[in-house]
């Protein structure tokens, strides 16, 4: 899976410095939305997430049944649109092609399934989710613009967080 593509000179300021510091994406991107509404060149600005963990839930246990449920899900759906590629272009009873078609999905997509889930093993009998989370989240601001965007967000309390707290 590939990330598209952006433009490294939209990510970068000329001379940027730290405006404040948040716990969570939530409240930086409030700073920057309040910025935004009293008129401030937000342009200027970057929200950057820092102190990265990789994060990943366990979402249950993997038994040979469920693998081979999920296995023959996949693949019904995947049979089914190949039926459907197939009724556009091939004449004949199509409900018969799609039925056909999606039934063996169903029946490759568990086996294959059941396959893999068997060559590891048990070493992994389990689902799950990750994600890369920051742990924090800077709002860097250009130089020039800095004393402003401070006296902004001073000016609305909560907005500028204590340096000095935890």
């Amino acid at each position: 899976m590939s990330t598209p593509q952006v433009n490294p000179s939209l990510l970068r300021l000329e001379f940027p410095q730290s405006l404040a510091v948040y716990a969570t994406y939530a409240e930086a991107q409030k700073a920057v939305d309040h910025l935004s509404d009293e008129g401030f060149p937000v342009e200027n600005c970057l929200i950057v997430g820092t102190e990265l963990k990789q994060v990943e839930r366990i979402t249950g246990r993997l038994t040979y049944g469920r693998v081979a449920t999920l296995g023959a899900l996949s693949g019904l759906w995947l049979g089914g649109f190949v039926g459907l590629l197939f009724a556009l272009f091939v004449e004949g009873n199509i409900l018969a092609m799609l039925i056909s078609t999606a039934l063996a999905g169903l029946l490759f997509g568990a086996l294959w399934a059941i396959a893999g889930f068997a060559a590891t093993r048990g070493r992994r009998d389990f689902s799950s989710v990750k994600a890369v989370v920051a742990t924090r989240y800077e709002v860097l601001v250009e130089h020039k613009h800095r004393e402003r965007a401070r006296e902004i967000l001073a000016a609305q309390p909560g907005l500028l967080p204590d340096p000095f707290a935890g």
